[in-house]
């Protein structure tokens, strides 16, 4: 049916993103501030925004190096599969080229990925430094398209949020929606199809488990 699917990494790949919302919930609270889950949820994983900026500082580099340093500590502890991952890659596995399309920084792409062991399942990863414009924008999924020589309009993604979605359907993507804990808020109307399980994705594309 496709010729190539593109994954969204955290949420869909690896559950990370509760440890992401800690991380920079310590670093705020440090300052005084309380970050609910969901002004995280509604900043970060639907606007693709910052929620450091709610320390109202004008240089927020020592706090990001501050909630980079407990990201890393949390990922390198707790980093885990999402539900049902390993068993969907490995169905789809060799039927298409398969890639993972991350907001993620590349430093803690490696250091959740360093035992997961689904990095043999793609041709490619592209993280937030592959690219200028993040997601909500379409780069992300057309600089995909454009290393793997496929059109936009021949290819699936995977992705759990809002921003996610928006990002590859203004791409011209089919998306196949993941809502998660965190990202369930969102709209998903541009989404093909809203799973429930990502194990609903191999039957969706008319492949068997053998």
């Amino acid at each position: 049916m496709f010729d190539a699917i593109f994954w969204d990494n955290d949420g869909v790949l690896m559950e990370t993103e509760h440890l992401y919302y800690q991380a920079n919930a310590t670093v705020l609270a440090e300052h005084g501030l309380t970050l609910t889950l969901a002004d995280f949820c509604e900043r970060s994983l639907r606007r693709g925004e910052s929620v450091l900026q709610l320390a109202g500082v004008h240089d927020t580099a020592v706090l990001r190096d501050r909630r980079d340093t407990l990201y890393d500590q949390l990922l390198g502890r707790d980093a885990r599969l999402m539900p049902g991952i390993m068993t969907t890659l490995q169905q789809l596995h060799g039927r298409q080229p398969m890639a993972i399309v991350t907001s993620c920084r590349r430093p803690h792409f490696e250091r959740m990925h360093q035992s997961s062991g689904l990095l043999p399942f793609f041709d490619f990863v592209l993280t937030r430094e592959d690219y200028v414009a993040g997601k909500p924008d379409p780069e992300p999924y057309l600089t995909a398209c454009r290393r793997a020589g496929v059109d936009p309009s021949r290819c699936l993604a995977v992705e759990d949020s809002e921003r996610g979605v928006t990002s590859a359907a203004r791409a011209g993507l089919t998306v196949a929606a993941l809502p998660g804990r965190l990202g369930g808020g969102g709209d998903y109307a541009a989404a093909r199809w809203c799973l429930e399980g990502i194990n609903e994705l191999p039957a969706l594309l008319g492949l068997s488990a053998a």
